[in-house]
């Protein structure tokens, strides 16, 4: 879990309940994840598109991300339009 403080400075914690990878290119991947936000308030579920690179010795870096709402209009408006631009 990795934790981070957010601008009240509680305590925030971030959780990959599922991710899936793949490789594309000579050394990029793509991941897409469901990941969990907990702050002392409660959760919060989002989906999680990043794109990433390998260095020489096999580990991953991370360059970009996008978030998604863990809502099904939303999900089903960004799966529709990828498949069809």
């Amino acid at each position: 879990m990795e934790e981070r403080k957010d601008r009240r400075d509680d305590k925030l914690e971030f959780e990959t309940v599922k991710a899936e990878k793949i490789d594309f290119g000579r050394n990029n991947f793509l991941e897409v994840a469901r990941k969990r936000a907990i702050t002392p308030e409660g959760t919060n579920e989002f989906i999680s598109v990043s794109r990433g690179y390998y260095l020489p010795d096999k580990s991953e870096r991370f360059k970009r991300s996008l978030t998604i709402p863990d809502d099904p209009k939303i999900k089903d408006f960004v799966a529709e339009k990828i498949k069809t631009l």
